[in-house]
């Protein structure tokens, strides 16, 4: 993606189900369930550049030892950080005990991190700061095992503050400013309230219901209890992914199904989706459940999601990812004039390839029908060097774009600073004959338009080519999201931007205040919820009114080349993407009330100018 965000954080759960002493003969390591941890957060790493955590439990200590442990990092290299720190302990203890790691008993006494219930997690900061102290996973500590609880998730909540109400909890500072403080004091609050019931057998499945319900967002979070006990629970319109693979050896959840694949080589159909509303429970017998916790509602999974932010290795997303590009080379096609004789394909890295392929594959299957037509009419008019000349015909592919690695500046100037901007990207010089070759470029999306000007359109523009159409492989992101994605301000959006630009030319600005005045008195009467008011800012527009504004706001007032912009249309990619139907960034349909809460008050702070969040 061009333009840089938050999104989505990732989740590793492991229960082991034998003794240290099983793994150490199978496997050659009583360091297996670790090694297997640290393979499931490397292989989601794309969930995660803020920071990262582990927790883990230790089944059966004795009382007064200690049987919970969590670290976390916010370093650039924090899951490296994590695991080279454990790494040292071991080499610290083998210097004293060279074989240590050849008896898992004393290993699992004097090694923190080693436990039978292991939880890791990867973070995007979407709310709160970038502090360590905000990385998952989140730790309640309590003298009685049943009453610990340690807690992460991939989740965005928008009505944190009326959580606190709901359980009677007056928050602290910290408490406001993270979606998983609110969300563990009242799982917490559930469990010791179970707990008092049943000293250190406290049902989860119950303590999830009575908390889950209070939720709104969207969510994939994972939980030990220092009795043993563990969890991973899925929102009810299973909006965040949360995949699983149970044998009698073990027990694992995590966010990406593809990671679970490579960690433990298994084939597609083993590793099961957690369905929508339901949570696996391990107890602390080592015996797994998978219960509804809350009641499933219309499938929501975000698409967003996997246009943009999921690994491609996943088959499924992948092919998903080659559709949506395939979708695409109709509009495409019908831009160029059908001329791909002087037209040159390319993607803005890295994200965009498959998705280009896709297109690519379109454009071939479009060029062999021509073959196939112009062949067939010459009849019996056919030499060999016309034949083969035709057959030869293909789609001109280059690599346009290099993304050069991160620049970084000691000037401060903001003239200065946007000039680096620009070089954020380089270009293949030579690729395009001048004035003549017309450059298609796919990305996976467009949000805030912003690199495309700053620094593609520009790096584009020096090739010279006739004209420049920039393909996105989303449709137009037009509003806010509030379940995981850091996507909450209006005016951010190229979409909305374009749309307030038609307005004012239209002599339609007047419609602003009106949309203003009607969530305004939705608020006076606590009815934000009730209705995404800001679908009339678009309303007079069609999609394609819109694409040809956002190709205006990205061209600086300096580039003469024509620059034109497509995007996905509704309608492909719910083809390209069947089971991830989510698509309320781009239609302002919110599976749950509280998403038209949320874009109701972002207009407000638009209209405002308030440059904050709406929730």
């Amino acid at each position: 993606m061009s333009d840089e965000i938050k999104h989505e954080c990732g989740l590793a759960f492991i229960r082991l189900r034998k003794p240290f002493s099983f793994y150490l003969k199978k496997y050659g390591s009583v360091m297996y369930g670790l090694n297997k941890l640290y393979l499931l957060m490397e292989k989601q790493h794309n969930r995660g550049q803020d920071g990262s955590g582990i927790a883990s439990i230790k089944l059966n200590v004795d009382p007064g030892n200690p049987f919970l442990f969590r670290v976390r990092s916010n370093s650039p290299q924090s899951i490296a950080s994590i695991f080279a720190g454990i790494g040292a302990e071991v080499r610290e203890m083998e210097k004293y005990q060279p074989d240590i790691q050849k008896h898992p008993g004393l290993m699992k006494g004097h090694l923190p991190a080693l436990g039978e219930l292991l939880l890791g997690h990867l973070r995007y900061g979407t709310q709160g700061r970038n502090d360590v102290e905000f990385c998952h996973p989140f730790i309640k500590k309590d003298i009685a095992p049943g009453k610990n609880l340690a807690l992460a998730g991939n989740f965005n909540l928008v009505n944190t503050e009326e959580l606190f109400d709901l359980v009677n909890i007056q928050p602290g500072v910290f408490q406001k400013q993270s979606d998983l403080a609110a969300m563990m004091e009242v799982i917490h609050h559930f469990l010791v309230e179970q707990d008092d019931l049943t000293p250190n057998g406290a049902n989860i499945a119950t303590v999830l219901k009575k908390a889950a319900i209070l939720f709104d967002g969207g969510f994939t979070i994972g939980g030990l209890v220092g009795n043993g006990d563990g969890f991973v629970l899925r929102d009810a319109n299973g909006i965040r992914p949360a995949y699983y693979y149970i044998n009698d050896e073990i027990v694992v959840a995590a966010s990406e199904r593809a990671s679970i694949r490579t960690a433990f080589n298994l084939g597609e159909n083993e590793v099961k989706e957690l369905m929508p509303g339901h949570a696996l429970i391990t107890d602390h017998t080592g015996q797994v459940t998978i219960e509804q916790i809350l009641e499933p509602r219309e499938r929501r999974a975000c698409s967003f999601e996997r246009i943009y932010f999921s690994r491609g290795s996943d088959e499924k997303i992948y092919r998903e990812r080659i559709a949506l590009g395939y979708h695409l080379s109709k509009l495409v096609l019908e831009a160029v004039d059908y001329d791909l004789k002087n037209t040159i394909f390319s993607y803005i890295p890295n994200t965009a390839e498959v998705a280009y392929l896709g297109l690519c594959k379109g454009m071939e299957d479009y060029l062999n029908q021509i073959k196939i037509q112009r062949i067939t009419s010459w009849g019996k008019d056919i030499n060999p060097d016309k034949l083969e000349q035709m057959i030869n015909r293909k789609i001109r592919q280059e690599k346009i774009a290099i993304k050069d690695v991160k620049l970084r500046t000691f000037i401060t100037a903001d003239s200065a600073r946007d000039e680096m901007v620009q070089h954020v990207y380089d270009i293949t010089y030579g690729t395009v004959r001048a004035g003549e070759d017309t450059l298609v470029v796919i990305d996976d999306s467009i949000v805030r338009g912003t690199t495309l000007k700053e620094s593609i359109i520009r790096m584009l523009s020096r090739l010279k080519p006739k004209k420049i159409i920039v393909v996105s492989s989303a449709p137009q992101i037009r509003y806010p999201d509030c379940y995981g994605i850091d996507m909450s301000k209006l005016g951010d959006f190229i979409a909305f931007r374009a749309a307030i630009a038609l307005l004012k030319e239209s002599g339609q600005e007047h419609l602003l205040k009106s949309i203003y005045d009607e969530i305004k008195e939705l608020e006076r009467n606590n009815q934000l919820h009730k209705e995404n008011l800001v679908k009339k800012i678009y309303k007079p527009f069609s999609p394609e009114m819109i694409s040809s504004k956002i190709a205006t706001l990205i061209t600086a007032p300096d580039i003469e080349i024509p620059i034109e912009v497509i995007f996905q249309t509704i309608e492909d990619l719910h083809k390209s993407c069947p089971t991830n139907t989510g698509d309320w960034y781009f239609t302002g349909d919110y599976p749950t009330s509280g998403g038209n809460r949320v874009v109701n008050k972002a207009f407000i702070n638009y209209f405002e100018g308030k440059n904050q969040r709406g929730y």
